[in-house]
């Protein structure tokens, strides 16, 4: 049976009017607890690692971070997915993202994200569409970012109130349309009042503001360029912007803290403490911040990748 490709349950979800969650891995041992909420609510979500993951947390290495999916992947419910590989990261040095993309392209990662977000418009949509070009030419779907989601910088965040009234760093829908055009992206990261969960310092424990969405200005964004769009930090966000945003075309939100800081809470107590702490937030996160229950009939229909 043929498996359906992350770029055609992407615009599954986006026909059905719903929304795959996509889960970072910032440690190996989350993801079984991970892969098992998605087949207990019947739900279709991607595995996902950020370079930031092995760099500042404990995922290891791409490599790892595959092997391990390729031992508690299940198809019917689950992709692998590359997340941030920023060309400058959030401690402003420049990265070799061409050849961390490259190498997870030829491991078998089924789609991938290139940042350019912290360049000038013009030097993010020639880094994306280079790397555009080059996943296409293997198959694989692009995940571009225009905008600045805020929390993964070094030091804490302006209060969350002046980022929102401001709209500092939300994506301007007349560059977005540019920016389709001239990269030819599949999926499109915004910003319209989302932050990343911090990830240094006594910040990476505390409780993460609760944000809301611009939902008028996404709706200008996604006008203009009809693709899906994806919604970083994704946790804690207010339930009735989750559900306007994907109305307004967010098909893929991703979710880091709220499984992240419960893990590394319960491995002070045991590791079968910490992979059932992953397990119960995940099903919190899809039942109850998310609202979803059997997307994976919506979305990957066809089932292909059966385990056994």
């Amino acid at each position: 049976m043929k498996m359906l490709s992350t770029s055609e349950c992407m615009l599954n979800a986006r026909r059905a009017g719903t929304a795959i969650p996509s889960f970072n891995i910032p440690y190996l041992p989350m993801m079984d607890g991970i892969v098992a909420a998605l087949r207990e609510t019947d739900n279709f979500g991607l595995i996902a690692v950020a370079r930031l993951e092995w760099v500042k947390f404990g995922a290891e290495s791409l490599r790892a971070i595959y092997e391990e999916y390729q031992r508690v992947k299940d198809e019917r419910f689950t992709r692998l997915h590359l997340d941030h590989v920023p060309v400058i990261d959030e401690d402003n040095l420049r990265v070799d993202y061409e050849a961390v993309i490259r190498e997870a392209i030829q491991l078998g990662y089924q789609s991938v994200m290139v940042d350019g977000s912290r360049l000038p418009l013009a030097e993010n949509i020639q880094a994306t569409g280079k790397i555009a070009h080059m996943a296409h030419a293997a198959g694989i779907p692009v995940e571009g970012e225009l905008g600045a989601v805020f929390g993964h910088e070094a030091g804490p965040l302006p209060p969350y109130e002046e980022l929102f009234s401001s709209g500092k760093g939300f994506t301007a829908p007349e560059d977005a349309k540019r920016f389709l055009d001239e990269t030819k992206v599949d999926w499109l990261s915004v910003a319209v009042g989302n932050v990343h969960g911090a990830i240094s310092g006594v910040m990476a424990h505390r409780k993460k503001a609760e944000a809301r969405l611009n939902l008028e200005h996404l709706e200008r964004i996604y006008r203009d360029v009809r693709i899906p769009l994806v919604l970083h930090g994704g946790s804690g966000i207010q339930k009735e912007c989750i559900r306007g945003a994907i109305r307004r075309g967010i098909t893929k939100i991703n979710i880091g803290t709220a499984i992240r800081q419960p893990y590394e809470a319960a491995c002070k107590e045991s590791p079968m403490a910490a992979k059932e702490a992953v397990f119960n937030a995940t099903l919190r996160v899809l039942t109850e911040e998310l609202e979803l229950q059997g997307t994976r009939q919506l979305i990957n229909p066809e089932g292909g990748g059966f385990r056994g």
